[in-house]
């Protein structure tokens, strides 16, 4: 009997195995049965079979539960992308299958190899062995054919079809991560050498190109029902969500988790006994095993049933692993990327902390020694002594605005991380952990938006220009120019509606696991937002900029589109949520290989031009003049060398401190130049706030400061909201009236003979 039942269900896997493609040997193989109707009487907690077509043969293991008694057909369905391609009604009496005419219940452990018929094999396309992630299923009814259940179904199993050849490639997740890593640095390293407009616009398409990733990765990451290749496809960007298995680190995790009062789930210790199923509909499985129970539970007292309800409602909803009423395992959502990663979904939350942290550690050690490598090649005469001059004067500036960088790139993993946490409180401590840290980089970020917006709009009160605190003060820059220096000067707020987005988008993620069609709509409602404000404000610094930034949205809200048709809210065909799979695919995947070899080739030529500046136009905001003219502001008059003197300011760094709320908003040899103006009243009447809006305090009478003619008596920066005023078209010059010779002078004659070094910071202020 034993060897008579293993023959239909052989069969069965054989069917299944039949249909699937994996790199160097060819296979085709499933790893779960599941049911795919209530109260089915069939089932399997261990399903694994794998056929290889070089040996012909079947290699099955199965311990299966059946409760049908009676005569019964098998009615096959073998579909690939939602198209049925093969159906077939099999009747195991006139098969021969004995055990199985009529079938009995009892459960069935199996564990045998059987030969396949080269006639099934010949029906196989060769592509089925060779395409990634193929979408390929086997669904078996089981109809009763005597009996009061005559013509019934009375089970339904179907078995998911995979193969070895997926587009989830660790080549491709390294080169994505080492081409945005090699951008970040080498806009620092060419920023540090002078080419402050080159590295600037390589750094801002790099934060782009990072930002896109990160939507990619958060697709993957909601609960909707995904195909294979999307599934795939959005794995290989999950390392930009910290999302990296370390063997060690992950028995640290569990060692933590335990320590501080948590259960850590086991389900890898567990797939040699019971499957688990990378689930489309995860919930609704569940909800079958939840509803078994329920109705067992009904005949129970009620003190009983209460208590064991309330707590099978708080684990489904609290814990990550679910287990069907047949012992298999479904993971769906943040748990399919972590179970696909090889990670318990009980270490997914501290996975991406620590690497979060780790990043941290290692930026500060790479900048450290960096300073460290710079003043010994200085002393040793490796390099000129005033090469990287400013960093090396001003590193700890500077590396505080590259940990405020590193911040806001880590924000959107740990705000769907932490929150994610939340909801499934793994231990009291990873808890407090996730609270620490979310509420810790949202008041970070928050009030550094808040600084720059603040000295934005004292730096139009004074000289009726953003630009001019925002970018000619060193410190600032440093500081807080990572919020900023990717926008225009007139969109320096644009940073709130960013850190929004992050924040909805998170909460969706990490909130809406249990309604795939919630996230979709709520996914699609933001996308269009963003691809309405990038498109409508255009708030990056240049038009290419802008264009790359609309693109991304632009694929971001189709991306929203697909995602909420595979939730089948639209009822649409199979085959059709097949090929809309294979489209989002092949479509973000040609997107990603172009946006990867520009930002390459941008790159590169940065290091090959002997002025890389040129090959990008100046920014209509006038940031690169404001920048240079600063930097002889402290030795164009005795006072200013006399103030940087005692404050022991070294020649390369500049302490100005423009950027300050209360008194330092500019060094006391600016205040006094300023009250020594002509036609100004003493006491200071520069930093009181009359009728008239106060004046600049630099003398705009100084050399080498830009000047293009213009009239400051003309509008004013968003002196009235009536005013016409173009947020794109070039900044007004804080420098009024005609300067002699210098009147005459053009941008890029201005651009090759200021040879100011510093204000480019070591290259971390884009």
């Amino acid at each position: 009997m034993r060897f008579s039942i293993s023959r239909p269900l052989a069969a069965l896997a054989s069917i299944a195995a039949l249909v699937s493609p994996v790199f160097g040997e060819q296979k085709l193989a499933s790893q779960a049965l599941k049911t795919c109707q209530a109260n089915s009487g069939f089932s399997a907690s261990l399903f694994n079979v794998v056929y290889t077509p070089e040996s012909g043969r079947a290699n099955v293991d199965i311990v299966a539960v059946s409760t049908i008694q009676g005569k019964i057909i098998f009615d096959v369905a073998i579909s690939a992308y939602g198209y049925e391609i093969i159906t077939a009604k099999v009747d195991p009496c006139s098969s021969g299958l004995l055990g199985l005419c009529p079938m009995t219940a009892g459960k069935i452990p199996l564990n045998f190899t059987l030969p396949v018929d080269k006639n099934a094999v010949s029906q196989i396309p060769s592509i089925a062995y060779n395409f990634p992630d193929i979408d390929a299923k086997v669904r078996v009814r089981i109809n009763m054919t005597d009996g009061d259940e005559a013509g019934q179904t009375v089970a339904c199993v179907e078995a998911e079809i995979t193969n070895g050849k997926t587009v989830d490639l660790a080549g491709v997740k390294w080169a994505t991560a080492i081409v945005a890593a090699f951008a970040l640095t080498s806009s620092a390293f060419v920023s540090g050498l002078g080419h402050h407009n080159a590295a600037s616009h390589v750094a801002a398409n790099a934060l782009s190109l990072f930002g896109y990733f990160q939507a990619q990765a958060m697709l993957g990451l909601t609960g909707v029902p995904l195909p294979p290749a999307v599934m795939g496809w959005t794995q290989d960007f999950q390392w930009s969500m910290g999302i990296i298995k370390v063997n060690f680190m992950q028995d640290i995790f569990t060692w933590y988790q335990r320590a501080t009062g948590g259960t850590p789930s086991m389900l890898f210790d567990s797939l040699a006994t019971v499957s688990v199923q990378v689930q489309k509909r995860a919930l609704d499985v569940a909800d079958l095993g939840a509803g078994l129970a329920r109705r067992s539970m009904s005949y129970m007292p009620r003190t009983i049933s209460e208590p064991m309800e309330q707590a099978m409602n708080h684990e489904l909803l609290k814990r990550g692993n679910i287990q069907t009423d047949t012992g298999s395992y479904v993971v769906y959502g943040i748990q399919r990327a972590a179970f696909r990663a090889s990670i318990e979904s009980t270490n997914l939350f501290m996975t991406s902390l620590i690497f979060f942290c780790v990043l941290v550690v290692i930026t500060i050690l790479c900048v450290a020694g960096w300073k460290g490598y710079c003043e010994l090649a200085a002393q040793k005469g490796w390099m000129k002594h005033d090469t990287f001059l400013d960093f090396r004067n001003g590193w700890f500036t500077v590396l505080k605005g590259i940990l405020f960088r590193i911040t806001l790139i880590g924000f959107p993993a740990m705000t769907v991380m932490c929150m994610w946490e939340f909801t499934q409180k793994d231990s009291p401590a990873e808890v407090v952990l996730a609270l620490m840290f979310f509420l810790g980089m949202l008041v970070t970020l928050g009030w550094a938006a808040f600084k720059v917006i603040r000295i934005a709009r004292r730096s139009v009160v004074m000289h009726q220009n953003p630009a001019y605190i925002l970018f000619s003060d060193p410190q600032a820059l440093n500081k807080w120019g990572f919020l900023y220096v990717q926008f225009r000067a007139s969109a320096y707020y644009f940073i709130v509606p960013v850190l929004g987005y992050t924040v909805l988008k998170g909460m969706f993620v990490a909130f809406g696991q249990q309604n795939g069609t919630v996230q979709a709509v709520g996914f699609l409602i933001i996308e269009a937002a963003a691809l309405i404000a990038a498109t409508v404000m255009r708030p990056w610094m240049d038009k290419k900029t802008n264009w790359f930034n609309i693109a991304i949205c632009v694929m971001n809200f189709i991306n929203a589109i697909f995602l909420l048709m595979f939730t089948e809210v639209f009822n649409q065909p199979p085959l059709v949520t097949g090929v809309i799979g294979l489209i989002l695919w092949i479509t973000n995947s040609i997107f990603s290989l172009v946006y990867l070899l520009m930002l390459i080739c941008s790159t590169i030529f940065v290091f090959f031009r002997e002025n890389p500046d040129n090959r990008y136009q100046f920014m209509a905001d006038d940031r690169t003049f404001f920048m240079k003219s600063q930097t002889h502001l402290t030795t164009t008059t005795e006072l200013d060398a006399l103030a940087a003197t005692a404050r022991g300011d070294k020649s390369g760094f500049k302490g100005l401190d423009l950027d300050d709320d209360a008194e330092s908003m500019s060094s006391d040899s600016l205040r006094r130049q300023t009250e020594l103006q002509p036609g100004m009243p003493a006491g200071g009447a520069g930093l009181h706030f009359t009728n008239a809006p106060p004046k600049s305090p630099v003398d705009p009478a100084m050399p080498l400061f830009p000047s293009e003619g213009r009239n400051t008596q003309g509008p004013q920066y968003g002196e009235k909201p009536g005013l016409n005023f173009d947020p794109r078209a070039p900044s007004p010059s804080p420098y009024g009236g005609s300067q002699g010779g210098n009147a005459t002078l053009t941008p890029q004659y201005r651009a090759l003979n200021n040879t100011s070094p510093w204000q480019r910071g070591a290259g971390y202020e884009h």
